[in-house]
C-alpha cells in the first residue's frame, strides 16, 4: 500500500543540518552501513518531494549528478529554478494537498518520500498527510540548527512500528501517524 514517509536523518537532539544547511556531521558517518537498508527503502518509492533548500543543497553538492534519475521529483519553490536534463524533476508551487495528490499519481502505487527538509514535512504533518515517520538519529548533538519536523502545533500520537540499530551507533526509528 502507498504511503507517504518522511525518511529522514537526525541529530541526537533534533537537527537535520546545521543552520547554514551543512551535513558534515552527517557525511561523516559514511553510506557503507546503510546502503542495503536506503536501497531497500527507495525501492517502495516511486515519487519524491522536497523543498527548494533540499534541491539546491543536492545540486551543489553534485552538479553534474541526479541520484533520483527519471523518478518523478516534485520541488516545492516559488523561484525560477533549473531541473537537471532528462530527470523526473518538475517545480511545483501551493498547497501541499493538491501536490502530494499529484505525487501519489505519479508514484504509480508505490510511496511517496517527503524528503525534507523539516519545514516541508511539516507542512505535510500539520495537514496531517504524513503516514510514516522514519527517523535515522545519529550518535551526535548539534545543539542547534535546522529543526527535524518544526510543525505549527502539536501533532496527535505517533506509534512506533519498527527500529534498526546501524553499525557505528545510529538507530533508526519508524513510527507510523495516528
Amino acid at each position: 500500500m502507498a504511503k507517504v514517509i518522511y525518511y529522514v536523518a537526525s541529530s541526537l537532539d533534533g537537527y537535520i543540518a546545521t543552520e547554514d544547511n551543512k551535513l558534515d556531521w552527517l557525511l561523516g558517518f559514511g553510506f557503507e552501513s546503510f546502503q542495503d537498508h536506503y536501497d531497500r527503502f527507495m525501492a517502495g518509492v516511486g515519487a519524491i518531494i522536497m523543498g527548494a533548500e533540499t534541491y539546491e543543497w543536492i545540486r551543489a553538492e553534485q552538479p553534474d549528478a541526479w541520484d533520483y534519475g527519471v523518478l518523478p521529483c516534485l520541488v516545492l519553490t516559488h523561484r525560477e529554478l533549473v531541473a537537471p536534463a532528462e530527470t523526473g524533476v518538475s517545480f511545483v508551487q501551493g498547497n501541499v494537498e493538491p501536490i502530494l495528490e499529484l505525487a501519489m499519481a505519479l508514484a504509480g502505487g508505490r510511496s511517496v518520500w517527503v524528503v525534507g527538509g523539516g519545514n516541508v514535512a511539516a507542512q505535510f504533518a500539520d495537514a496531517g498527510l504524513l503516514d510514516e515517520l522514519w527517523i535515522t538519529y545519529m550518535p551526535v548533538a548539534l545543539g542547534r540548527g535546522r529543526p527535524l519536523l518544526p510543525v505549527a502545533a502539536p501533532t496527535g500520537r505517533m506509534h512506533l512500528i519498527g527500529t534498526t540499530q546501524f553499525n557505528g551507533g545510529a538507530a533508526e526509528l519508524r513510527f507510523a501517524a495516528g
